[in-house]
């Protein structure tokens, strides 16, 4: 079993967003690693491995419209089961 079970992908759409400032709250705030938080002020893209993914859509929700969501079991998948 992997430390970080879920595979959470998702784009936040807004104004204003700061892909620094997103990154520093997931590092200060979830546990889970492999984060990638990139994009522009209008859109980021974030992929990140956590046990809490609906704590990560949560809080996107806050910075925008959040869209193009997957969440995948990575235990499930490394078992050769669908994720």
């Amino acid at each position: 079993m992997q430390e970080y079970r879920y595979d959470t992908q998702l784009l936040i759409e807004g104004t204003n967003l700061d892909e620094d400032a997103i990154n520093d709250y997931f590092v200060n705030n979830f546990k889970g690693d492999s984060l990638l938080a990139v994009g522009d002020e209008e859109l980021i893209k974030i992929h990140y491995h956590t046990n809490e993914p609906w704590e990560v859509l949560k809080y996107c929700a806050t910075l925008g419209e959040i869209f193009d969501i997957v969440v995948e079991d990575m235990d499930r998948q490394s078992r050769g089961l669908q994720g």
